[in-house]
């Protein structure tokens, strides 16, 4: 089965716990303190496998979660940083983030890697946190949890040459001649509904991989039929052989569909129209085509003096091995593939100021008898804090003092005995202390 889109979860490891804990050598008196850091948190990385053709792997598995760092160790021993996730995809796979719809990368090089998740800090061992007024803090880090997103991966074939045109004009017949590709032919509209790939060989050591792609219809740049579940594939091929009818078959006008198929192409990607193209027309062995064939031929070079059209009949073979050798050497004339416009992440690197990252803006607002406090920086330090000893305790005190939160929650009426609410935890209020 081809699979060409699915939606995954993915989480970076959460980092390893800092610990608390001291020196205890029968010769060390008042040993210090000796807590050592968690490890970091493993990343989640896609990694490019020339071996995979499809996304059918997502489909039975749509969670990845890196694995979390270790603990930290007594005698300030550093807990191990995780093994990374290093998940296989495709070439021609777009990574999209699914909340606000940025393309993350595209990859399209064997062995090209890019992370989606990383992996969370490890928390601090109560070793950092000593000072010369608090040689032995019982104060450690939670560690930091691990990015986590949904994402949406779509893989754009990765073909040289792409067969198009409407439905059951005879492309799958054409594949299946020229390459050892078994596509499923039937004599009804969109028999073909996902990619078939086919390695065709001419001759000489010279070979590509053509792409069968789904028949398109009227509209199919706004998503009518199969869409742009066809037509983002054509993206990737660096020549476009345009399969037509010229039998005429079923009342239709060969240089009209070739003129909507254009059309939709154009709409989709404007690119697109710079592509080479030959056009194949197809079932030569029928009445008429010879009639019809000669009118197109008028007809395109009205619009298009340059546009090559050869001859065909996928059925007797006939004009067949011409195609593909004139595909072939189109193909040896442009360069590899086409332009691809690289990420921002892909590119650069991101720099984040230390005011921005250090936001220390807060509000206070009142809920009935409770007041809520919301900052970013506060609650973040929390979910670190392990806020089971004095020492944290007071830590949290002098932050929420220096912040301005104390003075705040008086203006607004706290008294002793008051509950303060910040994220998942709730403190009471007391008035002249130093801390809730």
């Amino acid at each position: 089965m081809f699979v060409d889109k699915a939606k995954i979860y993915v989480k970076g490891g959460d980092g390893g716990d800092g610990i608390v804990s001291f020196r205890r050598e029968k010769y060390v008196p008042n040993g210090g303190p000796a807590g050592g850091d968690g490890g970091k948190g493993g990343n989640v990385i896609f990694r490019v496998d020339e071996g995979l053709r499809t996304l059918m792997d997502f489909r039975y598995q749509r969670h990845f979660k890196a694995q979390r760092g270790e603990k930290g160790r007594n005698k300030s021993q550093h807990g191990a940083n995780a093994e990374h996730m290093v998940v296989r995809i495709p070439p021609g796979t777009v990574i999209i983030d699914d909340d606000t719809q940025e393309v993350l990368a595209d990859m399209t090089r064997n062995g090209q890697e890019i992370i989606v998740a990383r992996g969370g800090r490890g928390g601090r061992g109560n070793i950092r946190f000593a000072t010369p007024n608090n040689p032995a803090p019982e104060l450690a880090e939670n560690g930091e949890e691990g990015q986590e997103r949904y994402i949406v991966l779509e893989l754009k074939v990765m073909a040289d040459v792409g067969l198009v045109g409407f439905p059951s004009v005879g492309k799958s017949t054409l594949l299946s001649v020229v390459s050892g590709a078994t596509p499923k032919i039937g004599a009804y509209h969109f028999t073909t509904i996902t990619p078939n790939l086919g390695v065709v060989g001419v001759g000489e050591g010279r070979s590509f991989v053509m792409a069968d792609l789904p028949g398109l219809i009227e509209g199919a740049h706004e998503g009518v039929g199969l869409g742009h579940e066809f037509l983002r594939h054509v993206e990737r091929t660096r020549v476009i052989i345009h399969v037509v009818d010229m039998s005429g078959s079923e009342g239709r006008d060969p240089f009209e569909d070739w003129m909507k198929i254009n059309e939709e192409i154009k709409l989709y990607n404007a690119e697109l129209e710079k592509r080479p193209q030959i056009v194949a027309a197809n079932k030569m062995d029928m009445p008429d085509s010879e009639e019809n064939l000669r009118v197109f031929k008028e007809k395109v070079a009205e619009v298009n003096p340059d546009i090559e059209i050869l001859p065909i009949s996928s059925l007797t073979r006939q004009g067949v091995q011409e195609l593909m050798y004139r595909a072939a050497d189109l193909l040896d004339s442009i360069p590899e593939a086409p332009a691809i416009e690289e990420t921002a992440e892909q590119n650069e690197r991101k720099i984040y100021r230390a005011e921005e990252a250090e936001d220390e803006s807060f509000t206070v607002r009142r809920e009935n008898e409770m007041f809520v406090v919301e900052s970013a920086k506060i609650e973040r330090m929390m979910k670190r804090m392990q806020l089971n000893s004095h020492d944290a305790i007071l830590k949290l005190a002098r932050t929420l003092r220096y912040m301005g939160v104390d003075d705040e929650l008086r203006k607004r009426g706290a008294k002793d005995g008051t509950i303060v609410r910040i994220g998942d935890f709730e403190f009471e209020f007391v008035e002249g202390s130093s801390y809730f």
